[in-house]
């Protein structure tokens, strides 16, 4: 008798074990992911905008948040990765080859975070101030052997009922017949509008939209982010509040592309103009987790771009000087900023893979 209720308190002991480790890992599941990556954007990049901006006591939106790490952005073949491999990594938590969209070094198919989160019912976008067809927005959606195959992700990214896609591009969805870039003869935003998709072509069409799912195209290649164009955090904030409508949540990706476009140019007022911009949109995301309270916002980077390091002020330049390793990218760290539950994870210094994988165990999934 005294060792049937011993075996019976030590099972109910064990049972209320089980059922607080599951209420904390529910406490701490995100209902909502917001990952903001600034294309080419290293220490370098952060830095030279905040003391060009807010000033050397001023912090950047991205600067507040509470949970900082580091990353490792080498892919699979090359120590310096290329955007196809880092977002790959980012999308998918597996290393892949350089130039190779969602698929491993094999050739096999990788699932991105953005369709694990389509499984579960939450809603999915994709936002690029480049053409939405680029490397970094093309990993979440589409999986193609080589990241100038834009047509097939153009394709792609139509037919995977993500429900919201903003940026440029819109030449590769629209046959040559139509001053467009198609080959194939086929009319993707056509197709989109028969998908369901509001298809929409300048920010007051962007701000005036109520349908749950839409494509914006705003320019034929990469966007000015000039008006008629939408701004970043204008397209970022409209995501968001379309998307929040789905109780089950919604992962949501937004790129800030052009940092790196100034940076492959050297260019210190374009990189720190376009940080900038960037970092309004992860305002915007941050003003919305912080209301909300189920958001998690991670910001980081595919790779480093240009190797800028901040030096004193001269008499050429009174404000800022910079020093620039390379035209190209770098095997440097980029910074990763968490807010939100589970946003302790990313802390210390860890491979790019780490991110989509910490997302997926935090909603209790393993996505590779």
């Amino acid at each position: 008798m005294f060792e049937r209720i011993m075996r019976q308190r030590l099972a109910l002991f064990v049972l209320a074990l089980a059922i607080l480790a599951t209420s904390a890992i529910a406490a701490t599941a995100p209902k909502n992911v917001i990952l903001l990556i600034g294309d080419g954007m290293g220490i370098g990049s952060v830095v030279a905008t905040r003391y060009a901006i807010p000033g050397r006591d001023g912090r950047l939106a991205m600067e507040t948040m509470p949970y900082v790490g580091y990353s490792s952005t080498h892919s699979a073949n090359r120590l310096v990765t290329d955007s196809a491999a880092g977002g790959t990594a980012l999308a998918t938590g597996v290393k892949t080859n350089n130039g190779t969209i969602s698929l491993a070094p094999d050739g096999k198919r990788v699932k991105t975070i953005l369709e694990l989160a389509r499984e579960m019912g939450k809603s999915t976008g994709i936002i690029s101030t480049k053409h939405i067809t680029d490397a970094t927005p093309a990993v979440f959606v589409s999986h193609v052997s080589s990241r100038s195959k834009l047509e097939d992700i153009a394709a792609q990214m139509v037919r995977s009922r993500v429900d919201v896609v903003l940026g440029g591009g819109k030449r590769y969805f629209v046959p040559k017949s139509k001053d467009g870039a198609r080959a194939d003869e086929v009319d993707l935003l056509k197709e989109a509008a028969q998908r369901g998709f509001a298809v929409l072509d300048n920010a007051q069409d962007l701000a005036n939209c109520t349908s749950p799912k839409y494509i914006g195209l705003f320019a034929d290649n990469v966007m000015t982010s000039d008006r008629p164009e939408p701004t970043i955090e204008e397209m970022t904030a409209k995501a968001i509040s379309t998307l929040a409508k789905n109780y089950k949540g919604f992962f949501m990706m937004s790129e800030g592309g052009k940092i790196d476009s100034g940076c492959h140019g050297n260019d210190l007022g374009m990189t720190i103009k376009e940080t900038r911009m960037f970092d309004d949109a992860v305002k915007a995301a941050l003003d919305f987790a912080k209301a909300d309270g189920q958001t998690l916002v991670v910001v980081t980077a595919d790779h480093d771009t240009g190797g800028l390091a901040v030096l004193d002020p001269n008499d050429d330049n009174p404000k800022l000087t910079a020093g620039w390793s390379t035209k190209g990218h770098s095997a440097l760290y980029v910074p990763v900023f968490a807010y939100g539950p589970g946003a302790e994870r990313f802390t210390g210094c860890f491979e790019n893979t780490h991110i989509p994988n910490v997302v997926a165990s935090l909603w209790g999934k393993k996505l590779n």
